[in-house]
């Protein structure tokens, strides 16, 4: 009997997984369903490589000291051979820098700062979303469409915020010489004292505002912005807004013509998108969000891998994993071997307030392949090796 547990645990293929489910739970409960979903699907065709998978969860509380101590026990206590999630972008980074020490296989699902796959990049780390640099080139050229001038900024003040609105400015510059940045906004994440930032938006006269808020910063934002006036006559663009996560709270609070990130779950009519909203709806007796979508991908993702590396070593996975092909449900992606960041794209549209619950309207689907800098300029920017 003493022989059992070892042998059984070699029946099994373990996926270690973190995130920030009670700091973030209207993107996280979604994520971990899709994450179920596929482990389910998985273990219903016969596993990988004739063994089981099993998914193991911790809550890093939105800390990255805390991510790095449950990465630690999941390696070290569950002995996992693969290692996924993150939502906050700095617990990305400290995952990120993780992975390289110990030498393991990391999938960035969420967290969308770039520094995960250019300046910090390493051998040990992959990512799923399309990054901040890729989500914001999807919105500058309707943004620079608009002919407006004096843009004011508005984002939470961490990586992630931090480095949308230098990506912004950067293409925006490139793409209109003449605009001029005339405020910026920069509350704590989770913080926003909603008065105060869209007072100051105010007084500065802008003809349009690039917003980056999520979440319970959002509904703030948008709530006072309604109220007092902020968004009457002035163009939006925000990142993130048309995810389900964000925009269905806004309920009747929705603004109008709103230039948007998101997923519009509800029409999009691709094969791979209704295989997967039915599978979803009947599984869970719900519509998916976004991270229901970004939980599956990271699941399926690392099942191709080991699937075509025929192994859970982690050298063998790294390289079965550098460009491979995935079908997802926004159709197939592939990781590229420059940086090992995913083409997924994402759909860019407007808001509508459609019978006091917010839509997202004349979309289309951006492929994240077109929206990367040049293999030169991510070479400048990686590190070696």
């Amino acid at each position: 009997m003493a022989f059992a547990a070892p042998v059984l645990a070699q029946d099994v293929i373990k996926i270690g997984e973190v995130n920030s489910y009670k700091a973030q739970p209207a993107f996280l409960e979604p994520y971990k369903k899709g994450m179920d979903l596929a482990v389910e699907q998985i273990n219903a065709a016969g596993g990988l490589l004739g063994k089981k998978v099993e998914l193991i969860s911790r809550d890093d509380n939105g800390n990255p000291g805390d991510a790095v101590r449950m990465a630690e026990e999941l390696l070290s206590r569950e002995q996992v051979h693969v290692l996924t999630g993150a939502f906050l972008s700095n617990v990305g980074l400290a995952l990120t820098d993780f992975a390289k020490q110990k030498k393991v296989l990391y999938l960035a699902g969420e967290p969308l700062t770039d520094k995960i796959v250019w300046q910090n990049g390493n051998h040990y780390t992959f990512r799923l979303r399309p990054s901040t640099y890729m989500q914001v080139a999807m919105l500058v050229p309707d943004a620079a469409a608009l002919k407006k001038k004096r843009w004011a900024l508005v984002y939470p003040n961490y990586e992630y915020g931090q480095s949308a609105a230098a990506t912004f400015k950067q293409l925006m510059k490139a793409a209109q010489p003449d605009v001029e940045f005339v405020a910026e906004q920069a509350p704590p994440l989770g913080k926003v004292d909603a008065g105060s930032v869209v007072q100051a938006l105010s007084d500065a006269k802008p003809d349009a505002i690039f917003n980056v808020l999520f979440s319970a910063d959002l509904s703030k934002f948008v709530r006072e912005g309604n109220t007092r006036g902020l968004f009457k006559d002035r163009e939006v663009v925000s990142l993130l807004t048309g995810e389900p996560e964000y925009l269905d709270p806004l309920k009747n609070e929705t603004p109008n013509g709103w230039i948007v990130t998101g997923y519009p779950w509800y029409s999009i009519q691709t094969p791979e998108q209704k295989a997967f909203v039915d599978a979803y709806q009947k599984r869970f007796k719900d519509y998916p969000r976004l991270g229901s979508v970004v939980g599956y991908s990271a699941i399926m993702s690392i099942g191709e891998g080991i699937k075509k590396a025929q192994s859970t070593d982690t050298e063998k996975m790294i390289a079965a994993l550098r460009g491979l092909q995935v079908s997802t449900p926004f159709g197939p992606i592939m990781y590229r071997t420059q940086d090992q960041q995913s083409t997924m794209g994402g759909y860019v549209g407007r808001t509508r307030n459609e019978n006091g619950k917010g839509i997202m309207v004349d979309y289309r689907y951006l492929d994240g392949a077109k929206f990367q800098p040049t293999d030169e300029e991510v070479k400048k920017m990686r590190p070696a090796g």
